[in-house]
């Protein structure tokens, strides 16, 4: 299933998907190896003779028809999208619908107030919080130890400390307040959709089929419908949060609950067990592991979204890195940036490390059970003695001023005007010639074509590539970026995440046949995979914005970044699936490496490499969105805007939903390109699992 826009993640988070792939009969050792013919191949004729013809009919009709939209003009059709915000937001205090909505967001404004009052800001007229620095720590660090381990407890007491040491103890307090809010309603709503998707069949097709428009949808666009219903600040924020945070817990929860044995279902029946019985006794309890994974994914996209949500003004550490980064301040993103990371990873291995503690003591494990709850017990008593001394020491409730984030901050400043110094050159001359040699003339073809013309030239692909139900579908989506009449912002948004998207495959390429082909490189590269899927991608802006300036390549390059680990995962795993007795017998004629690689390995392995592809495509779509904020103009820019005036709201509302169609789009046609199964004649058949990552670029 596609994730875009979100934090996408690591391993950890992976489900099966049946895709396509040729699983060859075993190949008798001194045997000719196989030839692996994929119609998919031959597909690139018919795709160059669409290209080729756009080329010529754009060479005589270039400039003509693009429907571009200067500067911040907009349409009768986005006026009256205006109107209608307009007219809701007027009718606040008598249409149900935004009572509703207004009283939910009123709700949970109120429940964030009191958070604060418990764990970070003067409860008056106390001077200070009712629980003090030393009692949220203590009380965090024991909650480690008691569903993971001790280790896991240190690492959350570092962490914590780290928040106040740096100076942004508030601020990781309100992210954690907020992600907490949207995690527990996560729970309430997304369990019960979980065990439906999970028990029945009928539902799940419906579900499936909401939770895959949801995880099409760029992050960013989910903020342009919240503002309008649940307003700025931490109402909006928790709603577009949660709203973000429960595909991920339905959709691997379902699943894990789906998976359980047939034949012990079928044993609970003939035991006379009622429906409520064999799901509480059985299904969930075997689903434990799986269900805890669903909560890792939905608390790191939870988090990912309550940073992303600082830009309608959601309380937490994304609002000073939102800050530097207008103001193209490294530094002052650099420290926040960096605790967001501490933050994901303290939770991302503290759920993790609560999946593997729950399987282990299923199975009876554990270790000695009597001394756990006695350190349990003694812990637990230590940190109600913090909890109580904090309420008494004024030193112990308010976190002590330290100056060494604004030390790292400068210190990270002068580094990175260092790196510029060094390799600004090289990253000039890197954009400059990927800008003239690649993503311009790509641009000037698709948002320089008439639009009818770049319709049929897209048309075209989509049949080549997905067939016809990919076919009908880009027709459909194609139509709808055409009714909201920003067709040439969306061909330029489309081209750059086609550019990255191509730049991200070259280095899955590279990296992913080098992890397969070499176990060590493999156990080297992966961990930082893993920690490069675990970072929230807002945080991806702030390096590479300091690097390479405000730009559209700004926005590509953290695309890059942002999708390259999934993808490289992903292809690696492809290369690694295929048949060593097939490698064997190639390898007995005598093939060298280049031969093995390009001839027998990457085309077996050609499922997941276009899998690799929509992930890719629809991680970068999602960077390129938030890069709106530092230039990257086109549709991320439309929704910016939308968001931040109220006068250009439906403009941004038509940004959205054009990105959402650009989404499915891409999606359907990748994902129509990958399902390639058929009947290749006796002894062949297409059954190889790929794993794919659910998380969020948006998601």
């Amino acid at each position: 299933m596609s994730y875009a826009g979100g934090p996408p993640m690591a391993n950890r988070d992976e489900i099966h998907s049946t895709v396509a792939t040729k699983e060859k009969r075993p190949v008798e050792p001194g045997a000719a190896p196989p030839v692996v013919e994929e119609s998919g191949i031959s597909r690139w004729v018919p795709a160059l003779g669409v290209i080729v013809v756009w080329i010529i009919v754009w060479a005589f009709t270039k400039g003509t028809n693009t429907l571009a939209l200067p500067g911040r003009e907009h349409t009768d059709l986005h006026q009256s999208f205006t109107d209608f915000n307009n007219t809701l937001l007027a009718s606040r205090d008598t249409n149900p619908v935004m009572q509703f909505t207004n009283s939910i967001s009123e709700l949970l404004r109120n429940f964030f107030d009191w958070a604060q009052r418990m764990l970070v800001r003067p409860n008056l007229p106390r001077p200070v919080p009712e629980i003090g620095w030393l009692g949220v720590v203590a009380v965090a660090t024991w909650v480690g130890f008691a569903i993971a381990s001790w280790r896991i407890a240190l690492l959350v007491l570092l962490s914590f400390l780290s928040f106040g040491v740096f100076g942004y103890w508030q601020d990781s307090l309100d992210l954690l307040i907020v992600t907490g809010m949207a995690v527990l309603i996560t729970l309430i709503v997304g369990m019960p959709l979980a065990v439906l998707s999970g028990t029945n069949t009928q539902a799940n097709r419906v579900i499936t089929i909401v939770l895959d428009f949801m995880q099409t949808m760029p992050t960013f666009v989910y903020l342009v419908p919240v503002v309008l219903f649940f307003g700025i600040g931490v109402g909006g924020a928790v709603v577009a949060t949660l709203i973000y945070a429960v595909p991920p817990l339905v959709r691997i929860a379902g699943f894990g609950i789906r998976e359980v044995s047939a034949t012990t279902i079928e044993a609970t029946d003939s035991a006379g067990q009622t429906y409520w019985q064999r799901l509480l006794k059985v299904q969930i309890p075997m689903a434990r592991k799986t269900i805890i994974v669903g909560l890792n994914q939905t608390t790191l996209a939870a988090l990912s979204m309550a940073t992303i949500a600082s830009y309608i003004n959601g309380p937490g550490l994304g609002k000073p890195v939102l800050n530097a980064l207008v103001a193209n301040d490294f530094g002052g993103a650099f420290v926040p940036g960096v605790l967001i990371v501490v933050m994901a990873v303290m939770l991302d291995r503290t759920t993790t490390a609560a999946s593997e503690r729950s399987e282990k003591v299923a199975r009876g494990g554990g270790g000695n059970l009597r001394v756990r709850r006695i350190a349990l017990a003694v812990s637990g008593v230590a940190a109600l003695v913090a909890v109580y001394l904090s309420r008494l020491e004024l030193s112990l409730a308010r976190f002590p001023e330290y100056t060494i984030g604004g030390k790292v901050s400068d210190g990270a400043d002068s580094a990175m005007n260092a790196i510029v110094d060094v390799f600004g050159g090289v990253a000039g001359w890197f954009k400059d010639h990927i800008t003239d040699w690649f993503l311009n003339p790509m641009q000037s073809l698709l948002a320089e074509s008439p639009w009818w013309l770049a319709a049929l030239g897209i048309l075209g692909l989509a049949l080549v590539f997905g067939g016809v139900r990919a076919l009908a579908t880009t027709a459909v989506c194609l139509a709808g970026i055409w009714y909201l009449d920003l067709w040439h912002d969306a061909m330029i948004t489309l081209n750059m995440a086609l550019v990255g998207t191509v730049l991200v495959m070259v280095l899955a390429l590279v990296f992913g046949v080098w992890m397969a082909r070499d176990r060590r490189v493999d156990l080297g590269i992966r961990p930082l995979l893993d920690a490069g899927q675990t970072i929230p991608p807002f945080v991806y802006l702030i390096p590479v914005l300091a690097l390479f300036g405000p730009s559209r390549f700004t926005a590509i390059v953290a695309g890059i970044v942002y999708a390259a680990p999934a993808a490289i995962k992903l292809v690696a795993d492809g290369v690694k699936g295929v048949s060593p007795t097939t490698i064997e017998a190639g390898r007995s004629t005598g093939q060298t490496k280049w031969q093995e690689i390009t001839k027998v390995q990457l085309p077996m392995a050609k499922g997941s490499l276009v899998l690799a592809t929509n992930q890719g495509l629809l991680y970068v779509l999602a960077m390129v969105v938030i890069g709106g904020l530092v230039g990257a103009g086109a549709l991320g820019y439309d929704v910016v805007l939308g968001i931040s005036r109220s006068e250009e709201w439906g403009k941004g509302a038509a940004g959205g939903l054009t990105i959402v169609l650009l989404g499915v789009m891409l999606d359907r046609i990748t994902r129509a390109a990958a399902d390639v199964r058929r009947d290749d004649g006796p002894g062949t058949r297409r059954a190889f699992n790929i794993r794919l990552p659910i998380g969020p670029p948006g998601k």
